[in-house]
């Protein structure tokens, strides 16, 4: 969400990984803001679902609820679903089924599949038919 953020929360051994992507920070801090979808929030309209582990020190939560409320707070479509004990990439069986469940749900009611599935995503500033 913001890579400025991002520059500075990630863990020690991610801490230099975006200056290859975007530039040196804090040198480069405009070119870190510009390319921040944060910054980019008015040009967005499609469906967004975010799926986020709670202990991901690589993309920390504070970046997936920053964007999540920016969503919300512009009316578009959003879902953040956080799971507990996961970190940058799930390990857990379940949570790698619950993440599959709640794209399935998230495709179909974002483009009015109709499929018996019992699965019930909630999804923020859905707009009811």
């Amino acid at each position: 969400a913001d890579l400025t953020a991002l520059a500075g929360d990630t863990h020690k051994f991610e801490s230099r990984y975006l200056d290859g992507l975007v530039g040196l920070y804090p040198k480069d801090e405009a070119i870190y803001k510009e390319r921040s979808p944060i910054e980019s929030i008015d040009t967005l309209k499609c469906p967004i679902l975010l799926l986020q582990g709670d202990e991901d020190k690589i993309v920390p939560p504070n970046q997936s609820e920053m964007m999540h409320g920016a969503l919300l707070e512009k009316g578009i479509m959003t879902c953040l679903k956080m799971y507990e004990g996961e970190q940058h990439g799930f390990r857990k069986a379940e949570n790698i089924q619950d993440a599959l469940d709640s794209e399935l749900s998230f495709f179909r009611q974002v483009f009015g599949i109709d499929v018996d599935d019992e699965y019930e995503l909630k999804i923020d500033n859905m707009k009811q038919k």
